[in-house]
């Protein structure tokens, strides 16, 4: 008896807005589009295993590089980053495909274009799910962590360049994932920078593979780490709130329970307290025992279940 065909992840760059920008994309989508959405430091590569398994399903999975990331185009310098391009970026990219309407699936800083996408083209999206983030209105203050915390770190123009710049690429990034898949927050003292906080005898987490390593550092040595720094870390000030948020579509949130975001000041509050509710009628939470920032590498087929779950409840009318 024939067997169906496993599906392969192609790859393929679209004309975005005056940048070519790299899609990974997987499946028919005979029931609909997923449109993956990475963080820092990552890549499409990080949504491997939930591409195969929608496209398995009957879904089309659809994973950009954004802008300034991986195999997709650099912004001309001095062009400065916003949340607003990447809105525009995901709505372009969903008209070049022929795409009316998807399910955004996000992670990390993925998820704040993912929430005001869905927010203000509630048209072309079908659902929102988001690992590791909450939508928080008005952003999060980092006012309470010390002065070693590592996103007001990285905020200094020249800081992360300049310590990142002692280390080849694949060094970077095998430091960054080991300290965001602990469960504190990465802090460094006043005499450490942040790429002291680990070594090479710090071991790999056991899910994460020198082979997956070497895919990283290589889409990184692309495109260095410039613009990652400039999104999102030094353009969290610059997005604007909007005004009155209500989500007319469904929102999933999935969070690992050790998830060092869970720590940030008044994340769990957003979750536990029915903070998030007030603007998404329609909100499911999950926790995933164990689960750390990189969820869907760490536990592949528990996140699939949950996501593939979430697809079938919201069909595609």
């Amino acid at each position: 008896m024939a067997t169906a065909e496993q599906p392969k992840i192609e790859h393929s760059h679209l004309a975005i807005r005056g940048l070519n920008l790299h899609v990974a994309q997987a499946g028919t989508g005979e029931l609909g589009t997923v449109l993956f959405l990475h963080g820092f430091p990552e890549i499409w590569y990080s949504w491997r295993h939930q591409m195969l398994a929608v496209a398995a399903a009957g879904y089309r999975a659809v994973a950009p590089d954004w802008r300034g990331y991986g195999l997709s185009d650099q912004p001309p310098e001095p062009e400065p980053a916003s949340y607003q391009d990447l809105q525009e970026d995901l709505l372009a990219i969903l008209d070049a495909l022929s795409v009316p309407k998807a399910f955004l699936v996000a992670k990390d800083f993925g998820a704040k274009p993912a929430y005001d996408f869905a927010l203000h083209h509630p048209d072309r999206t079908c659902g929102v799910m988001c690992l590791g983030v909450p939508f928080v209105h008005g952003g999060t203050s980092f006012a309470t962590l010390p002065e070693g915390f590592y996103i007001l770190r990285w905020q200094e123009p020249g800081r992360a360049e300049a310590d990142f710049g002692q280390y080849d690429i694949k060094r970077v990034v095998r430091t960054i994932y080991i300290l965001f898949s602990r469960s504190e927050i990465p802090i460094a003292n006043e005499d450490q920078e942040i790429m002291d906080l680990a070594d090479l005898s710090t071991p790999l987490p056991e899910w994460f593979t020198d082979e997956d390593l070497g895919v990283y550092a290589s889409l990184y040595e692309k495109s260095g780490f410039r613009y990652p720094m400039e999104m999102p870390y030094r353009s969290l000030h610059k997005r604007q709130p909007i005004e009155d948020p209500k989500f007319q579509v469904p929102v999933f949130v999935a969070m690992g329970e050790k998830d060092y975001v869970l720590k940030f000041p008044g994340i769990e509050a957003v979750l536990k307290d029915g903070v998030m509710a007030k603007f998404a009628p329609d909100l499911k939470v999950t926790y995933i025992p164990e689960g750390s920032h990189f969820v869907q590498e760490q536990f592949p087929d528990m996140v699939n279940e949950l996501l593939l779950g979430f697809l079938k409840d919201h069909p595609v009318a």
